[in-house]
C-alpha cells in the first residue's frame, strides 16, 4: 500500500501529473494502490483506462464517488508550468485544479480514512471525460451492470460552487442538442440578384425566429430550452458572387421538456418553403434527481452545516457523466469546488476549499 498522506498532499501529486484525455499518466495505477484494500476492477477500451474500485463493508447501501482524472490542455499564457503545481496566498494553482483532481483528491482520501460504512463504497474514475467520453465511464457501468454491481447513489466531484464554496449542489444537468442546417440557393452575379437564389437573404427575415427562441419556458428545475446560434457562414470571399447555400449550426440545451422532434417540428415551420436540410444530434440527455433523495438532503445539510451557506439546488452548466449514470436508476448528485477557472488559463483553487471538501466527504461517509 502507498503510504498514506493528507488530501493536500495527494491533490499535489494528482496535479503533478501530465493527464491530458485520454492518457491518465499512471494515476489510475497509482490511485488503485493507494486503496490496496478495494477490489480493482479496469475497464480499458479504445486507448482509454477506467478503473472501479470496490469495497463491501456491511449489508446496506451502495454508494459510489464518481470522477476523471484527465484534464484539457493547458493552452498557452501560463505564470508558471500547469503541470508542477504551485501554492500562492492560499491558492493552489495547475491545470486540474478546479476540473476535478481537486475532487478527485478530496473523496479518494475520504475513502482512504473511512474505517466502518453503512453498505458498500466505490469510486469509478475515468480518464476521458474530457474527450468524447465514448469509451469512458458509460462502458464502466455496462459492465457493472453485468456484475449486479450498480451503486444506489453516486456523488460526483465536479466543480459547482459559484461565488461561495458551498453554493450550489447540481441535482440534475440539461441535454444537449446540436443542430445543423444548410440552406440551399443558386450562385450569381451580385449585379444581377433577380437571377440568383441568395440564402443570405432568405435567411435574414426569419433569423428573429430562430437566434435565442425558447422552445419552453422551463420550471423550478430548468432553464428554458433555449436555441443558440454558433456559426453561419456562406460565400466566396468576394463581393460580386452570391452564394449558393448557407449553413448554420446551433445548439440547445434541452430541459426534459423539450426534444428533438419539438426543436425539428419547430425549425420546419419556420424554414417553411425553403429548400433546407437539418440535422439533429442529442449528445446527451437531461436528468434530474428527486430533491427530496436521500443523498441530497443528506449533502445538503452537511454543506450547511460545515460551510454556513445553505446551497441552491441546481441544474445550470455544462454536460457530465452524470447523463450516463442516471439512466441506470442511480440518484446522483454533483458538488465540488468553485468553478469560477476551469478549463482557464492559471485555474487555480484554495486549499481551504479542498480541505472543507475532504470533510465533508468524510462526514457524508459517516452518516449514510
Amino acid at each position: 500500500m502507498e503510504a498514506k498522506l493528507d488530501v493536500i498532499d495527494l491533490f499535489l501529486r494528482l496535479l503533478s501529473t501530465k493527464s491530458i484525455t485520454p492518457n491518465d499518466g499512471g494515476l489510475l495505477e497509482y490511485i488503485r494502490d493507494y486503496l490496496s484494500d478495494f477490489e480493482a476492477i479496469w475497464v480499458n477500451k479504445g486507448g482509454v483506462k477506467n478503473l472501479f474500485l470496490t469495497k463491501k463493508f456491511s449489508e446496506g447501501k451502495h454508494l459510489c464517488f464518481a470522477g476523471h482524472v484527465d484534464v484539457v490542455p493547458a493552452g498557452d499564457g501560463w505564470s508558471t508550468n500547469p503541470f508542477v503545481p504551485m501554492i500562492e496566498d492560499g491558492y493552489i494553482y495547475g491545470r486540474g485544479t478546479q476540473d476535478m483532481k481537486s475532487g478527485v483528491a478530496s473523496f479518494v482520501q475520504a475513502c482512504r480514512d473511512i474505517d466502518e460504512f453503512n453498505g458498500r463504497l466505490s469510486i469509478l474514475l475515468t480518464s476521458d471525460e474530457e474527450g468524447d467520453g465514448t469509451y469512458g465511464t458509460q462502458i464502466v457501468l455496462r459492465k457493472l451492470k453485468e456484475l449486479d454491481l450498480l451503486p444506489d447513489y453516486c456523488i460526483i466531484a465536479e466543480p459547482t460552487c459559484e461565488e461561495f464554496f458551498g453554493d450550489a449542489i447540481k441535482i440534475g444537468r440539461r441535454g444537449s442538442i446540436n443542430g445543423y442546417i444548410k440552406l440551399k440557393g443558386e450562385q450569381g452575379h451580385a449585379a444581377y440578384p433577380e437571377k440568383s437564389v441568395n440564402p443570405i437573404h432568405n435567411i435574414a427575415p426569419i433569423l428573429k425566429d430562430i437566434a435565442g427562441h425558447n422552445f419552453d419556458n422551463g420550471d423550478s428545475n430548468f432553464a428554458p430550452s433555449k436555441l443558440v446560434i454558433t456559426d453561419i457562414r456562406a460565400g466566396m470571399g468576394v463581393t460580386n458572387v452570391t452564394p449558393s447555400e448557407l449553413k448554420m449550426m446551433f445548439n440547445v440545451r434541452n430541459s426534459t421538456k423539450t426534444t428533438k422532434e419539438s426543436i425539428k417540428k419547430y425549425i420546419d415551420s419556420v424554414f417553411n418553403g425553403l429548400d433546407y436540410e437539418l440535422e439533429l444530434q442529442q449528445s446527451s440527455y437531461p436528468f434530474l434527481t428527486n430533491r427530496n433523495s436521500l443523498i441530497i438532503s443528506e449533502l445538503k445539510k452537511i454543506i450547511q452545516e460545515v460551510t454556513d451557506i445553505e446551497p441552491k439546488l441546481s441544474t445550470a452548466g455544462g454536460t457530465s457523466d452524470g447523463r450516463h449514470i442516471a439512466p441506470y436508476g442511480i440518484e446522483v448528485v454533483e458538488f465540488g469546488v468553485i468553478n469560477d477557472k476551469i478549463h482557464a488559463i492559471n485555474e487555480r483553487t484554495t486549499i481551504k476549499e479542498v480541505e472543507t471538501l475532504y470533510k465533508i466527504f468524510v462526514k457524508i461517509l459517516e452518516r449514510l
